[in-house]
């Protein structure tokens, strides 16, 4: 069986917490990627979903931020915010899954929005997007199957957006946004949505506000970021839209990875 890896910024673990478990038994993933779960370590319903299966390692903050990786084999060697990164914010973490077939290298990753640019609120995006860059140039040394999994908040391209001139002069599609994310790629990362599909406006978000799902006014800002050792063994990516649908929704829908056996 393929190794589904999946990423989903929740957007509240507790007030969503009934989708979220319907969510999970729809897409039935063996590794989750949490963004925005808004809650400290000790309120995160670890009961609920450790009933499906799943360990659970967080890294929580009281109302805002917050990740976590669930998954249905052993979880190891956790790190806990992007090394070398002074803020306190609750936005990396990573760890070592021990599946069948050997070991996969997660991070789910909620980087900062960014606006409004004309703030620190952009510089602590771009110093973000730095400090990650550095960190993932490392672990691409260890020439591990690594998955840099999460709402990057940036929109790669014109034609991941509903309208471009919508988005104009926002963090998340401004030049330096997208250049930072394009770095990423340069160190030797895969999309792993450009790699299996890469078609225009395929959407992971949409805005409770303006009728934006009905209009299917939508962005792209949730990726997995793969090492060649990953990228090698991508069979598909899925972005389940359907989710959005659902009473109280997240506005961002999940996307997985299937990967093969690496044997």
């Amino acid at each position: 069986m393929p190794l589904k890896i999946a990423t989903w910024n929740v957007n509240s673990i507790l007030a969503r917490l009934p989708t979220a478990l319907k969510v999970f038994q729809e897409v039935a993933a063996d590794i989750w990627c949490l963004q925005e779960i808004k809650c400290e370590d000790q309120r995160f319903p670890r009961l609920e979903f450790e009933a499906q299966g799943y360990n659970v390692e967080t890294l929580g903050q009281k109302s805002y931020n917050g990740v976590a990786i669930l998954s249905k084999h052993r979880i190891e060697e956790c790190v806990r915010g992007v090394p070398g990164l002074t803020h306190t914010q609750a936005r990396y973490l990573e760890a070592v899954i021990a599946t069948p077939d050997g070991p996969v290298r997660v991070a789910s990753i909620y980087a900062p929005n960014g606006n409004p640019p004309d703030t620190e609120k952009y510089a602590l995006k771009l110093d973000f997007m730095a400090a990650l860059t550095e960190h993932a140039r490392e672990l691409l040394k260890l020439e591990e199957r690594t998955i840099l999994c999460g709402d990057y908040n940036v929109i790669p391209r014109e034609v991941d957006c509903w309208d471009p001139r919508a988005w104009e002069g926002d963090a998340l599609f401004k030049p330096q946004s997208r250049a930072a994310y394009r770095t990423l790629l340069n160190l030797g990362y895969s999309d792993a949505y450009m790699q299996s599909d890469g078609s225009a406006h395929k959407y992971t978000f949409w805005d409770y506000q303006a009728g934006a799902w009905q209009k299917d006014h939508g962005i792209r800002i949730d990726h997995l970021l793969l090492s060649p050792q990953a990228a090698d063994g991508l069979q598909g990516v899925e972005i389940f839209k359907q989710a959005r649908a659902l009473e109280k929704a997240s506005d961002h829908v999940p996307i997985a990875g299937m990967f093969a056996n690496s044997g």
